[in-house]
């Protein structure tokens, strides 16, 4: 899908997915010179379908992607494959170093990267991820209504998980673990008919490609055929050290991700984010609206610049 690097850019977008090709569409169509870099490596690849977006429920994530891809390049915006390695530079000179040697300048920044979730070493998660191994009932929930449910307890987010999924099947499992619960949650799941079952998961049973089960480690399978896990979401943004953007953890303790203002501003002058690399739980509506907010203050601060430099001259 790759077009030509220019030398430099007015914004370069780091990221390819929802919020970066929305972001880049906002800056192309304010006539602003705009490159997207994307390594191709969207979070929901492994789904079917892309949920509860308005006028685009169902449609292949890569197919939405396609969509949007044109969608920049028809206002004359560039869309790349490749993968940042390396970023320096300040407001104004950013320089991007790609992997394969490339490098372009941007007088700013979007980064939009996304995150990687990463599961549970339980042999039988990764295989059916984004099938019938699932985290989100909005994402997901539909799909798997009604059929028998086994939520695997891994941290702060699992009762939450369980007490949503109950409302899309009447057989909800918890699988505890060695994860503690306090006594109110142990009520709540009990007020909604979630049953919770002890002993470690050893793994999860597949057979003739679905989920047939859960084993335990004492050698017991339980019948199930849909697995819940709640990821560590770990924002991707190993790459931007070199310009003084740090990633922390998220306050929930669901993962890592990069804080930014209400407008997608971080700390760093002249870089913005938006999508997963800075909302780890937000779905391909929100990602795209962040980045459309984050492109429309891009262009506004350009704007601004520019007119300061004007203004400057006798």
């Amino acid at each position: 899908m790759s077009d030509e690097l220019a030398a430099g850019y007015d914004v370069i977008v780091i990221g390819g997915g929802a919020a970066g090709l929305n972001g880049a569409l906002m800056l192309a169509r304010s006539k602003r010179s705009v490159a997207v870099i994307d390594a191709g490596v969207p979070r929901n690849a492994p789904a079917d379908g892309v949920h509860g977006l308005l006028g685009h429920d169902g449609v292949p994530p890569l197919e939405l992607l396609r969509r949007g891809v044109a969608e920049v390049r028809s206002y004359g915006g560039t869309v790349v494959d490749g993968e940042a390695a390396e970023l320096s530079g300040i407001a104004g000179d950013f320089e991007v170093a790609l992997h394969d040697s490339r490098r372009v300048r941007a007088r700013r920044l979007l980064v939009t990267t996304g995150l990687v979730d990463e599961l549970p070493a339980i042999p039988g998660l990764r295989e059916r991820w984004g099938k019938d191994v699932v985290h989100c009932p909005y994402c997901h929930g539909w799909e798997v209504r009604d059929r028998p449910i086994g939520v695997l307890a891994t941290g702060p987010m699992s009762v939450h998980q369980a007490l949503l999924f109950s409302q899309l099947s009447g057989d909800v499992l918890l699988f505890r673990g060695d994860v503690e619960l306090a006594a109110e949650q142990e009520a709540q799941l009990g007020a909604r008919g979630v049953r919770i079952v002890d002993g470690p998961v050893a793994q999860v049973v597949v057979e003739n490609d679905e989920i047939a089960g859960v084993r335990l480690v004492d050698g017991s399978i339980v019948d199930r055929r849909v697995i819940v896990v709640a990821t560590r979401m770990v924002a991707r943004g190993d790459f931007l050290a070199g310009i003084g953007v740090s990633l922390v953890e998220h306050p929930s303790g669901m993962g890592v991700h990069l804080p930014v203002d209400p407008t997608g501003r971080t700390e760093v002058p002249g870089v913005w984010a938006a999508g997963n690399v800075t909302d780890l739980t937000a779905q391909v509506g929100a990602s795209a609206a962040a980045g459309a907010m984050a492109g429309a203050q891009i262009n506004a601060d350009l704007v601004m610049e520019e007119v300061a430099a004007a203004l400057a001259v006798p």
